[in-house]
């Protein structure tokens, strides 16, 4: 395989262009039986500018790198990997209301 890291340097520069933390960019190439594996790391704040909506960045990165890879008679896998601890999410407050509860039980609670 001929690639000459040209998949990951790509892949670097077009994750470091997209997120606000490009250096927290970290691609780990590694070569198998199965082909080319780029494992990507990046800041959990930049997990949604590398998924798109509905996954459509991550599906355009894999589609060149896809490409790339024939190109070269490669074939190259994209994993992102999910960041420590789990998918952000942001911290709740007294404000919000629970799902479970039912209209009348919120009406009551605001002892209108």
């Amino acid at each position: 395989m001929a690639t000459k890291n040209i998949d990951q340097d790509f892949l670097e520069f077009v994750v470091k262009s997209i997120v606000g933390n490009p250096d927290d960019v970290k691609v780990i190439r590694t070569v198998d039986e199965m082909g080319v594996l780029l494992s990507l790391k990046v800041n959990p704040e930049d997990m949604g500018q590398i998924i798109g909506r509905q996954g459509s960045t991550a599906r355009a990165m894999r589609t060149i790198l896809r490409v790339i890879g024939v190109r070269n008679n490669a074939r190259i896998n994209l994993k992102i990997e999910e960041p420590e601890g789990g998918r952000v999410r942001p911290q709740e407050t007294d404000t919000t209301i629970d799902a479970k509860k039912g209209v009348d039980e919120v009406v009551d609670e605001l002892k209108l």
